[in-house]
């Protein structure tokens, strides 16, 4: 499994009521989550965003309501890819649930840039900035993470 995309950069502590405000809560179209998403942090994000790109953000991302929403806002707006120092880890759980990558590593989300050319490896957890060379190290995902992440979610690894 891989995830080769541009980066959207964000700062600590961005929390789920920004990447999916609550106003918004009252759908489960994935396509409608997916308009709103990162607004009240990103104006620009649902215009920017590409099928492939990858959100990489500081410390505690996905803080806040335990909303499983905010993933799938994510994941639906073409997001392949969420690095971030550490995660909140009830967002953590809700996006392996949904099939959402996520990773923790440090170095990466300190280096990286908004708009760097970023490619990933799931297998081996190695992160690639293409734009400046660098390779960082992240944990890779257990064999049983990367099922339930490669079937789409933890519903779809269990029935399938």
């Amino acid at each position: 499994m891989n995830a080769h995309g541009f980066v959207h950069k964000y700062g600590d502590n961005v929390d789920t009521d920004v990447i999916i405000p609550a106003r918004y809560l009252n759908t489960a179209s994935h396509t409608e989550l997916a308009s709103h998403c990162m607004e009240d942090i990103d104006r620009d994000f649902v215009k920017n965003v590409k099928k492939g790109d990858i959100i990489v953000a500081a410390k505690n991302f996905g803080c806040g309501s335990s909303r499983e929403h905010a993933p799938i806002a994510i994941q639906a707006s073409g997001v392949s890819c969420v690095i971030a120092s550490t995660f909140a880890r009830i967002f953590y759980r809700n996006a392996i649930n949904i099939g959402l990558p996520i990773l923790e590593c440090a170095e990466a989300a300190e280096d990286i840039r908004a708009g760097d050319e970023v490619e990933v490896d799931f297998d081996t957890g190695v992160i690639k900035n293409l734009s400046s060379g660098k390779s960082y190290k992240a944990q890779p995902f257990p064999p049983f993470i990367q099922n339930i992440i490669a079937k789409g979610g933890l519903l779809n690894s269990i029935m399938k």
